[in-house]
């Protein structure tokens, strides 16, 4: 394992609650090792990055809402400290028992979709996917402190030189445009969710950064989406990434098209991720995985071949609805949903029925689009609207109309 002690990046610009200065500059807590950090803030989840990165501490950082009381007990059984850090003022609860840190062990947590989240071992080096020169960025980062994602951000900042970053609090999403526009923000990465619930709720904010890098990942993504950013952002370059504590970063798509190409599958090449489809769930063996899961990795999700590209559709036990003997991929009928031009998201699953078993239904955020005179669509128009395009028993029976997108702390929305 390579313990970090000199990262390349460390004079980087670093931007939290408005002030900026460089990585260098932060804050060095002194923490335990083995040793659970947790917490809410930007800076203080920062400051234990940069930490780790020089002196290679073994460290689990997660937001304090992800570890309950239970997990915390196994923690400290496992040798580990427990740190809740509030503005940089720490409260540690001793492990009860003792052993000797890794050094250079990172530890992340599941996101908990299969279950109770799990700990997966990586180091800096590990989770460090972007090593060739990059050009200079300001990148913005929402994500919660210590999930894959976040630290997907965070090591590319802290290793690449002209990576800078700025960090926004969850009370600060709402309005991130204007902060991004305010700070130099050139690249964002979020979610599909976190990107729709801009485009939703401010897209003349967001028209008005200039992006010249958009990166969406964590979730499905649909062609609507892409093809809503790209109207926005009609020069820069739009990215999905599909990534995980388990198997790392293993997929990334530049082309504006969802899903990857099918001459992927398969695809034998030293130091990548090869991309397997067992019984419609994606399957990735990938260098980038976490301790103790080399080989093959059954990611959980469903993926299904849409002429020439793979697409991945959701969760394998949630994505599958079977109406009447008939099988419906939820992800499908959500994308022509959103395909719909006065639809900013929707959701869709399985409800028991009589005689069929199940039935398809869906909720439904509305936007106004050019061309819709301003007003959204209604129930009978997506039903009508979803009746010419997939077959009838895919068809969803009941539409509920929301007013808001529902997102979690992780910024993803259950679809």
């Amino acid at each position: 394992m390579t313990v970090a002690t000199s990262p390349a990046g460390l004079d980087n610009r670093v931007v939290v609650a408005g002030v900026a200065r460089s990585w260098r500059d932060l804050p060095a807590p002194a923490l335990p090792s083995p040793g659970v950090v947790l917490t809410a803030g930007a800076a203080d989840a920062l400051a234990v990055a940069g930490r780790h990165a020089v002196d290679g501490t073994e460290l689990l950082l997660a937001a304090p809402t992800r570890v309950d009381a239970a997990m915390r007990d196994e923690l400290r059984a496992a040798g580990f400290a427990v740190t809740v850090l509030t503005d940089g003022v720490p409260q540690t609860e001793p492990p009860a028992t003792t052993r000797s840190p890794e050094p250079g062990r990172l530890w992340l947590l599941t996101s908990g979709s299969t279950g109770r989240p799990k700990r997966v071992g990586h180091s800096l080096d590990s989770l460090t996917t972007v090593r060739s020169a990059q050009p200079a960025r300001t990148w913005l980062c929402p994500y919660a402190p210590g999930s894959y994602a976040w630290w997907q951000v965070v090591t590319l900042s802290l290793t690449q030189p002209g990576q800078h970053l700025v960090v926004v609090d969850p009370h600060e999403l709402d309005d991130w445009p204007a902060l991004a526009a305010a700070h130099g923000v050139d690249a964002v990465s979020g979610t599909p969710t976190f990107w729709r619930r801009t485009l939703h709720r401010d897209p003349q904010a967001l028209a008005r950064v200039p992006l010249r890098q958009l990166t969406l990942g964590g979730e499905p993504v649909d062609q609507a989406v892409l093809d809503r950013l790209r109207e926005l952002f009609p020069t820069a370059r739009i990215s999905w990434i599909y990534a995980s504590s388990e198997v790392g970063a293993s997929i990334v798509v530049h082309d504006g098209r969802a899903g990857f190409p099918v001459s992927w599958l398969d695809r034998v090449t030293p130091g990548r991720p090869t991309l397997s489809l067992r019984d419609d769930e994606l399957v990735i063996t990938s260098p980038h995985h976490g301790v103790g899961l080399g080989g093959p990795v059954r990611t959980g999700d469903r993926a299904q071949v849409v002429d020439d590209r793979v697409v991945i559709t959701g969760r394998l036990d949630s994505d599958e609805i079977n109406v009447g003997g008939s099988k419906v991929s939820a992800g499908l009928v959500r994308a022509v949903l959103t395909a719909h031009p006065g639809v900013a998201w929707a959701r869709v699953t399985g409800r028991r029925a009589p005689v069929l078993g199940r039935m398809v239904v869906a909720e439904v955020v509305p936007s106004t689009a050019p061309g819709d005179a301003g007003v959204p669509p209604d129930e009978g128009v997506l039903v009508r609207w979803c009746a010419d395009r997939l077959p009838e028993y895919a068809v969803p029976r009941r539409i509920r109309l929301l007013t808001e997108i529902p997102v979690k702390e992780t910024l993803k929305s259950d679809v």
